[in-house]
């Protein structure tokens, strides 16, 4: 019997994935929040595939260690550009270096990621969920846009999550200060919300050669969350770990995403691991999205004219070359 179009995700997760034989030998690829889980697993795979990393990374210590296994491993060249996504000063100094360092951009991996079980703000005035899984790789891809547009065909993907589907989503009340927060539904606020601007960027791409795609990685192994109370840190390693896969998986999806070329035109989709899928009704709110790019193009001080006219910059350039 066929599941209900919104509990389809559940039989997705038992379908056979895509993968790819293609190299990313010397493409630049960006990954953010590659220490562990998801983001180390994609950075491996990634590594395994010839691609020169850049990983922008928190805790230095942690980095440099996964900096010298790939490097020890894979042969391949590995960067890494420290910043706290807690912090959007952190996100506009890390864009800066990147734009700095290197002159081409062909992947950009938004991984980084938190889950709270009580209500903080960011130094910003954010709610932290909110701030990190939304807007920090909301600014962090703005910023980088223009690069990834000058070095097109380039893609872009958003580790999202089947949390989004939790909602939560409240543009009166984005720091919860009128609700009572509860974690799921500010997780799911946040996924919604950068689903919500991939649609929206997705479209503004159309023919420039850069892809943006969002991807749930799997019930896999992570340290997302662990950064809450002791009750629920021993809760995650000793009830749910057990349950969770490994996050090679998550890895060989990106991998896909990232390499596949025949996933070399596609963009503006949601995908399950390798496997396309509808979003939530709630995330598919087309003037919702317009919304929610509006406040966060405000809230993390960006400018809706510069990328229009870098875009139209960069198509003359090409056209002149």
């Amino acid at each position: 019997m066929k599941l209900p179009e919104e509990l389809q995700f559940i039989a997705n997760a038992r379908l056979p994935q895509k993968t790819t034989d293609a190299r990313m030998d010397g493409r630049v690829c960006i990954v953010t929040g590659a220490t562990s889980g998801v983001g180390l697993a994609a950075a491996q795979r990634l590594a395994r595939g010839g691609a020169h990393l850049v990983l922008v990374c928190r805790n230095g210590e942690k980095a440099a260690a996964v900096q010298a296994e790939l490097a020890r491993e894979y042969g391949v060249q590995t960067d890494v550009v420290l910043a706290d996504f807690a912090r959007l000063a952190d996100v506009r100094a890390a864009a800066a270096t990147i734009l700095e360092r290197y002159p081409r951009i062909d992947v950009l991996i938004n991984n980084a990621g938190v889950h709270m079980t009580r209500r903080t703000l960011t130094v910003d005035g954010h709610e932290t969920a909110f701030a990190v899984n939304h807007l920090a790789s909301f600014l962090l891809t703005r910023l980088l846009l223009d690069r990834l547009q000058a070095s097109a065909p380039a893609r872009i993907i958003q580790v999202n999550s089947q949390g989004h589907r939790f909602g939560g989503l409240d543009l009166d009340d984005l720091t919860w200060e009128r609700r009572h927060y509860i974690g799921l539904r500010g997780y799911g606020a946040a996924k919604t919300a950068q689903l919500l601007t991939v649609w929206e960027l997705a479209d503004r791409l159309a023919g420039s050669g850069v892809t943006i795609n969002a991807m749930h990685p799997g019930t896999v192994k992570s340290n997302i969350g662990m950064n809450n109370g002791l009750l629920y840190r021993l809760y995650n390693r000793i009830v749910i770990h057990p349950f969770l896969k490994d996050p090679a998986i998550a890895g060989d999806a990106l991998y896909y995403l990232a390499a596949a070329p025949e996933m070399a035109e596609v963009s503006g989709k949601f995908f399950n691991l390798t496997i396309e899928e509808k979003p939530a009704a709630h995330a598919l709110d087309r003037d919702l999205g317009k919304r929610v790019w509006a406040i966060s193009n405000q809230l993390s001080a960006i400018s809706e004219q510069l990328s229009a006219v870098s875009y139209r910059q960069t198509k003359e350039l090409k056209a002149d070359g």
